[in-house]
């Protein structure tokens, strides 16, 4: 289980004549809050000198000066009582403000994958990136042909972008194999994204497609050999044709004309195999939840 933590406040105080800065954390385990403690931390030049934890009940010193003052707050009964207090008077009414205005949150992850070449020996890297998701749990796997990944996999520590999202990236090197299928697997929080969202097809030596699996809208992405095969046949069709109709035609007195009807129906073939082209280029569905893919 991940430890929540909220810093609360920082205010500037004055102990002993020495400025410094003190927070307040609420720290816990799940929404239960049966683990909840209040910590108290005091800091001088950066380092943390001084504590109070509810867990502990007292004060403790890091430093010279915060033990000499962990020792004076220990001794006033009224001071433990009321830093004691503040879990159930500071803690617990923030924290449902909290928990319905981001713990609770959760943000998909934006997803990129890509192949680099890893020596003249045939072997490649697939590097699948994970980017802009919430909150930092996340899981990111491969599977080939169906079957889990182990070897050859390296990945990234969780990488915190300093505006609450989070990024990693996971890598596989392998030695590609026609007509085999490798997927990059990432569970994460939001439970729109417990699937694969991510495949590449290999059906030579140079992996063509990718595609995105298990999506559940009738909408699907289809990128690669099938959408460029499919375009060339209407292309090939409209070609052949115009140049069957061009054929047909006999030069007389209203050559012209014909000859610029003729190249209107040469641009109207053209323009009738655009949109068919157009029509199956990777298109994103944008009414789903799932990933947010972007293909290199």
């Amino acid at each position: 289980q991940n430890q929540n933590k909220i810093c609360m406040g920082s205010k500037i105080i004055s102990l002993s004549e020495m400025n410094g800065n003190w927070v307040d954390r609420c720290v816990f385990n799940s929404s239960e809050l049966q683990d909840m403690q209040y910590v108290f931390s005091f800091f001088l030049k950066k380092l943390e000198i001084l504590r109070f934890s509810s867990s502990r009940g007292k004060f403790v010193g890091f430093s010279e000066f915060g033990v000499k003052n962990a020792e004076r707050f220990n001794k006033d009964p009224a001071e433990l009582a009321d830093m004691q207090l503040r879990k159930e008077t500071f803690c617990k009414p923030n924290i449902d403000i909290f928990y319905s205005n981001a713990l609770s949150k959760s943000v998909a992850p934006y997803v990129r994958i890509h192949s680099e070449t890893r020596d003249s020996g045939g072997r490649r890297l697939l590097v699948c990136s994970v980017y802009d998701f919430y909150p930092e749990d996340i899981q990111v796997g491969w599977l080939r042909d169906g079957q889990e990944v182990t070897e050859d996999v390296t990945s990234t520590e969780r990488m915190a972008n300093a505006d609450w999202y989070y990024q990693i990236h996971s890598h596989l090197e392998y030695t590609p194999r026609s007509g085999e299928k490798i997927s990059c697997v990432v569970h994460h929080a939001n439970t729109c994204l417990s699937l694969t969202c991510l495949s590449l097809t290999c059906l030579s030596l140079t992996c063509l497609s990718l595609t995105r699996l298990s999506v559940p809208h009738p909408n699907k992405i289809i990128i690669g050999a099938s959408g460029l095969t499919l375009g060339l046949v209407l292309s090939l069709a409209g070609f052949i044709y115009y140049k069957r109709k061009a054929q047909g035609q006999r030069p007389d007195q209203t050559g012209p004309d014909r000859s610029e009807t003729g190249s209107n129906r040469s641009e109207t073939g053209s323009n009738r195999s655009t949109p068919v082209r157009d029509r199956v280029k990777p298109r994103l569905d944008r009414s789903t939840k799932c990933c947010r893919i972007s293909f290199l």
